[in-house]
């Protein structure tokens, strides 16, 4: 059966300074402890120094960050491997969430998921990930994510619309491949993080 409005995140990873703000407040608005993190953000560095036969250093480092939550894939590797399906995803919005009364914390959703999506509760013995903050758009506001990042870098939205708007990059060096679970996430990458076929 077809998503009515599959529901996708956007980052533009040209603008993300690596502050942090989207994962502190998701942390904040789930009350995670130390070590739980549905939203992550990612620092990667590569390149070096290069001393010159005539003197001097040049440096050829490149650096960036990147953000990621849960990214409500198509064919989410987490669904199947649930031994008692507690994962679903939704017909109405493709949000893929974790049902805390039925999960018995087998983790191997957790290990299942290439992008580190669900995390392990030990204190409750559970896994649970990013929902797209539905409670919130349910109220009609956006996710935390989005409203906090100072740099307007994070968007969301229906997956089609923004594809329409900003292309169908959705994998960047160091990302797992996106033939995996194609997941629903739209990237304007950094221009040291484009992938050479992009």
């Amino acid at each position: 059966m077809r998503n009515l409005e599959q529901l996708g995140f956007y980052i533009n990873q040209s603008l993300c300074t690596g502050c942090k703000a989207c994962s502190v407040s998701c942390k904040d608005k789930n009350n995670h402890d130390v070590g739980i993190n549905f939203r992550r953000v990612y620092s990667y560095e590569e390149g070096s120094f290069l001393e010159q036969p005539s003197g001097g250093i040049v440096q050829n480092v490149k650096s960036y960050y990147f953000s990621i939550a849960c990214n409500h894939c198509k064919q989410p590797a987490c669904i199947p491997v649930c031994p008692v399906g507690a994962i679903e995803k939704s017909k109405k919005n493709g949000v893929v969430t974790i049902d805390q009364d039925i999960c018995v914390g087998s983790q191997l959703c957790v290990k299942a998921c290439p992008y580190g999506a669900p995390q392990f509760n030990q204190k409750v013995f559970k896994s649970n990930k990013c929902n797209f903050c539905i409670d919130l758009q349910e109220l009609g506001e956006e996710p935390v994510c989005v409203t906090t990042c100072p740099m307007r870098a994070i968007e969301f939205g229906p997956v089609e619309e923004l594809r329409k708007k900003y292309g169908n990059v959705s994998q960047i060096k160091g990302m797992p491949s996106n033939t995996i679970t194609h997941p629903n996430i739209v990237i304007t990458p950094h221009k040291d993080a484009k992938l050479s076929s992009s």
